[in-house]
């Protein structure tokens, strides 16, 4: 659900010159057009909640949650939109999509954007766990999802969604890419209606003292909760 009051966000890195947070499902990163019924965003709650002005580096969709970087100055912000635009930022992203998913697959599928652009796109992803519960769905008396790892080299828009959805392994909740009796079976059966994705860990080179700087969130509570709920072992 859409986050309705602005309390302090997670900060999960920060030093002279970045800080990062885990983001809560729900929140959008930024003003927006195609958002006018929320008043609250990222940028606004971490800004007045450190105290100083901040720049988002990357995007995460409104329903993603997790690992979201700022930048504390200007000179930063250029050097690490630098390094997501020329993809040398690591990022990982976790799942739990529709179906038993391959032990391994590799995704290059372009995709289109809105205004009718064509552009390559590669995701890879490992499947971390499976399983198939007593819960019988549509003409099935099972039920059968995968925890996986997602790990996008290009960041087109929705392009993790896009592509689960390519390969019929959807993603839960997410729409309007996903499956939409399996995001009404989870809102009946289960009362859950966020995505099940979180950016859960990013790697790259601090620009300033070149070390390598791993930067990991742990789950969102409902992220959690349905891992027990489909008894992934976290």
């Amino acid at each position: 659900m859409p986050v309705s009051s602005p309390v302090p966000l997670e900060i999960i890195y920060r030093d002279a010159d970045l800080v990062a947070i885990n983001k809560p499902h729900g929140l959008l990163v930024h003003r927006s057009f195609i958002a006018a019924d929320t008043s609250e965003f990222a940028v606004q709650i971490l800004r007045d909640q450190i105290g100083q002005k901040v720049y988002p580096v990357h995007r995460l969709d409104r329903k993603t949650s997790g690992v979201l970087l700022f930048a504390l100055n200007d000179r930063m912000n250029s050097l690490m939109q630098i390094q997501f635009q020329e993809g040398k930022v690591e990022k990982h992203y976790r799942a739990i999509v529709r179906g038993f998913t391959p032990d391994y697959l590799e995704i290059d599928y372009p995709l289109k954007r809105d205004d009718g652009v064509v552009q390559e796109a590669f995701t890879a992803f490992e499947t971390l766990q499976k399983k198939e519960l007593d819960l019988p769905f549509g003409k099935h008396p099972t039920s059968r999802y995968s925890l996986v790892d997602l790990h996008p080299t290009t960041g087109r828009m929705h392009q993790l969604r896009k592509h689960m959805a390519h390969i019929f392994h959807p993603i839960i909740g997410d729409r309007p890419h996903g499956c939409n009796k399996q995001n009404k079976f989870f809102k009946e059966y289960f009362e859950m209606d966020s995505m099940l994705l979180h950016a859960r860990e990013i790697k790259f080179v601090h620009p300033d003292n070149q070390n390598i700087l791993s930067i990991s969130a742990n789950y969102q509570s409902e992220f959690e909760r349905m891992l027990n709920a489909l008894e992934f072992q976290i």
